[in-house]
């Protein structure tokens, strides 16, 4: 449940942990007794910008068998009945209204708990992020379903700094091509020749753009993408530039230059060729996209 929620768009972060029993931290030993009461809990953190309670909930739904008694999947125990456990009481009446229309569905009755939340405790480092920690672990949950969800990056979580302050932020060969519209050496920047998986991102505002399933190697020298993640990341500007027409690609929040575009791509990902500078671009991995709060774009790269 901690992957599957985390890779919803607009979810920022998911722990797992302990949730609604008795005495404080428990270990999973305790846990799995069950004597203790607790429930195998994940704690979501989102923005409501992005993502709706009511379509949370609807994506639990999807994934558990609320009529289901301490079980779900092949596991077995008091600690894996199903809940909803909110601190405010708005929640109360949203969750319950969404029990109540999922009830609709089934001849027998919903059995997911619907309680304050009492108490939370973090599980062990080693539950945490378990299923990137062990891409083979046991999971009962089809994380494909989420490959179809619409993603929305929204602009103003990366505001763009002052020219001075970028100035002062990046090097001179990266303000030179963002700001001033310079274009660095082909095949020797930083990312023509990489294919490790994750996210581009605007270097001036982390912004993304980019993601590392789009890109393919072009053989121009500069990092070549078939598309932006979503098309309004980047805008467009006519450049007739030293002689040429061509098509300058810009970034949204940043108003930078990134590169051209061109209508030499592979035709059968759209024909198109986002030749990129690796200057106005930075990587972030796979691995480290929840740390740096990418977590909900995971769904770009898988």
């Amino acid at each position: 449940m901690e992957a599957y929620m985390a890779r919803i768009n607009g979810v920022q972060d998911v722990t797992s942990g302990y949730a609604n029993g008795e005495g404080e931290n428990p270990t999973y030993k305790d846990v799995i007794r069950g004597d203790r009461g607790f429930a195998e809990t994940v704690h979501v953190k989102y923005d409501p910008k992005q993502v709706s309670l009511e379509k949370l909930l609807d994506h639990f739904f999807r994934v558990v068998d609320p009529t289901s008694v301490n079980k779900q999947g092949n596991d077995r125990g008091i600690q894996y009945r199903s809940g909803v456990y909110y601190t405010s009481p708005e929640d109360a009446e949203i969750i319950k209204q969404a029990v109540a229309q999922e009830q609709e569905k089934y001849d027998k009755p919903i059995v997911t708990e619907v309680l304050p939340l009492q108490n939370y405790y973090l599980a062990e480092e080693y539950h945490q992020d378990y299923l990137e920690k062990n891409p083979n672990g046991y999971c009962h949950i089809d994380l494909s379903i989420l490959d179809e969800q619409e993603v929305f990056i929204d602009p103003a979580n990366y505001p763009r700094p002052t020219d001075e302050q970028l100035k002062a932020q990046l090097t001179k060969e990266q303000y030179a091509v963002t700001v001033n519209n310079d274009t660095e050496h082909a095949f020797s920047n930083e990312y023509w020749d990489n294919y490790e998986p994750g996210l581009y991102v605007d270097i001036t505002t982390g912004e993304p753009l980019f993601s590392s399933r789009d890109k393919y190697d072009s053989g121009c020298g500069w990092p070549s993408f078939t598309k932006p993640i979503v098309p309004e990341v980047v805008t467009y500007k006519e450049d007739k530039s030293f002689g040429m027409e061509r098509t300058e690609v810009r970034s949204r929040a940043g108003e930078i230059h990134l590169g051209h575009v061109f209508d030499d791509g592979p035709a059968d990902r759209g024909g198109k060729r986002y030749c990129i500078n690796s200057a106005s671009i930075r990587f972030v991995p796979l691995d480290k996209m929840e740390e740096e709060r990418y977590g909900y774009l995971l769904s770009v790269v898988e």
